[in-house]
């Protein structure tokens, strides 16, 4: 059994603790929790006492976790802390003998992905990043159609992420309205799509361009607000009170902030043209204010087209995905259910978690390269916004 320290005990550890303690339970235990308020540990060992309740997990500030390192001595390292952390954390564990398990991004900027590089390089242990849009079963069936060679050579990827004012305003709420936080929508969100992308051609992005800005959030949008009521509030469930509001005089985070107020430093409107070293090119558009989530996808080859549509939330739900050779009809491909959120993906990505990949002939699990890769796409554009120019990912100094 390995022994697993959590790191960041907000919404997000629980898939991981609840699976380490169910379905997963095999595996190892939870042996230590690290956060900056006790409140939000204290959440989490109430989840466990209901599924163990002859185990006792230490808690260790978040300015103590060297000491957690060194006394409780984990196997595995599950880091799920504010983005802008990730690196500190996954370093620290791989110099001290651990694995790390870290949810994306993997880190916000060149200077963190360096940090880790260099401790992998040193210690020789092993990280992976949980990228679980790569399990979900219609983005699988995008890859392996392009692996086949159903589309012939891919020439050009259209990508657009539409977040609504349900799901897309939360960013605007939490710690993520900081860029020094989260790095933006471009490294916390897209990582996701950039990670996709790189992963169904195959490839590896080389020169980034980026147009975007704050237009609908923010003090300086407040016109648009409701003016029926607030429908940018957040329903306090019993969830977020005993992990948040419970815990907002220990370290004074506000859980549910003003997405109309000063402070906003990330962006609501973005679009990104990548290019890639085969010479495809890909157009990516994200807007945090849609009337309806999901995405819509387009893969152009030299042999036909395959196009994905998914709508989440505010239409009917559902996932199509077309795939259309030159001068045949469209064909419908059939879409498997999967296990979990995230579009059925989380729980095949729980499994190579707990237990590794296994034999997978289309290598859904990630690590360090692919962190890499999919983060500087969101650098790159960062970079970009900043300058007004084209932005070389070699450039960034690192790979």
């Amino acid at each position: 059994m390995r022994r697993y320290a959590f790191v960041g005990t907000g919404s997000r550890a629980r898939m991981y603790l609840g699976a380490l303690l169910d379905t997963h339970a095999a595996a190892g235990e939870p042996v230590a929790f690290c956060d900056t308020n006790e409140v939000r540990m204290a959440y989490h060992d109430r989840i466990v006492r209901k599924a163990r309740p002859e185990l006792s997990v230490p808690h260790y500030a978040a300015a103590d976790f060297d000491t957690l390192l060194a006394r409780e001595k984990p196997d595995v390292v599950v880091v799920t802390s504010p983005d802008a952390t990730h690196a500190r954390y996954v370093a620290a564990a791989l110099r001290h003998g651990a694995d790390a398990v870290v949810e994306k991004p993997m880190t916000t900027d060149a200077a963190g992905l360096g940090e880790i590089r260099d401790a992998l390089a040193e210690s020789g242990r092993q990280l992976t990043v949980t990228f679980n849009y790569r399990y979900s079963p219609r983005n699988a069936l995008v890859r392996q159609l392009i692996a086949e060679g159903a589309i012939g050579e891919v020439t050009s990827v259209a990508f657009e992420w539409c977040l609504d004012t349900v799901h897309g305003a939360d960013y605007f709420r939490r710690w993520h309205r900081d860029k020094a936080n989260s790095g933006g929508l471009l490294v916390h969100k897209a990582t996701h799509h950039f990670d996709l992308v790189n992963w169904w051609l195959a490839d590896r992005p080389e020169v980034a361009f980026a147009r975007g800005g704050l237009r609908f959030y923010g003090a300086g949008n407040a016109r648009h607000r409701d003016p029926a009521g607030d429908r940018f509030g957040l329903e306090l469930t019993t969830e977020l009170r005993e992990l948040y509001k419970d815990g907002e005089h220990l370290d004074g985070y506000i859980r549910d902030r003003d997405v109309f107020s000063a402070g906003i430093t990330i962006e609501d409107n973005l679009n990104v043209v990548v290019g890639y070293r085969s010479g495809a090119a890909m157009s990516y558009t994200l807007h945090a204010h849609s009337p309806w989530e999901g995405y819509r996808v387009a893969v152009n080859g030299t042999g036909g087209r395959i196009e994905l549509d998914v709508v989440e939330r505010g239409r009917p739900r559902g996932s199509r995905l077309l795939l259309q050779r030159h001068w045949e009809a469209a064909q419908e491909v059939p879409i498997p259910v999967g296990r979990g959120e995230h579009g059925g993906g989380d729980g095949m990505l729980l499994d190579d978690v707990f237990h590794g990949p296994g034999d997978d002939p289309l290598r859904r699990a990630a690590g360090f390269a692919d962190g890499a890769a999919s983060v500087l796409v969101g650098i790159a554009g960062n970079e970009s916004l900043r300058t007004g120019q084209a932005v070389r990912v070699e450039e960034l100094g690192a790979r």
